[in-house]
């Protein structure tokens, strides 16, 4: 597989195009210079959370870190075909992209959590509203302090600045539709 095709490829390429340097990377990410290395040259996946990190500390989307999967000629730029669908390993779960790109305020994938996988040992947090739907299997929902045992069907929504994981702890894989408003919203009136 070329570079440019994995994960950290694209956190490279991107790196690189925006003229930063894996040091000033490493400093506004909070993720060690070497850990950063290793993503990139594709020795290492990046967890959910030092993921969305990297992502925040280069300022783009998450569409960015998403291999490029071209749409059909004949769909307008709003449409995401099943068959066209980006995929990013990151080892303890995959994401299945099914935004289109046409939204910096909207991210929506779907998570494939293996049994045992997870978000990442260390809870996520950001500022930013997040809700799902658990499409197949089952997870566990950490949020705060509460811990949810969530089923095909239920759903969830929150904001982001709470400490929040999700972990797959049955026998069987799970999927989970997750949708990330990249919109901070001030609830004070």
């Amino acid at each position: 597989m070329e570079i440019g095709t994995t994960v950290g490829g694209r956190i490279r390429r991107t790196r690189v195009a925006l003229g930063i340097s894996l040091k000033q990377l490493s400093d506004s990410a909070g993720v060690s210079i070497g850990t950063l290395s290793q993503i990139e040259r594709g020795i290492a996946n990046p967890s959910f959370k030092t993921m969305q990190k990297i992502q925040s500390a280069l300022g783009v989307t998450q569409q960015t870190l998403f291999p490029t999967v071209p749409a059909r000629a004949e769909d307008p730029e709003f449409i995401r075909r099943k068959d066209r669908r980006p995929f990013c390993d990151l080892g303890v779960l995959t994401k299945e992209l099914i935004s289109t790109g046409t939204s910096r305020s909207l991210d929506m994938m779907i998570l494939h959590i293996p049994p045992g996988g997870s978000t990442g040992e260390t809870p996520l947090v950001s500022l930013t509203e997040k809700s799902g739907l658990v499409l197949v299997g089952e997870v566990v929902l950490q949020y705060g302090d509460e811990t949810c045992q969530l089923s095909e069907g239920d759903s969830f929504q929150f904001e982001g600045t709470t400490p929040h994981s999700i972990r797959n702890t049955s026998s069987a894989d799970a999927r989970v539709l997750w949708l990330v408003s990249n919109i901070t919203f001030d609830r004070h009136l």
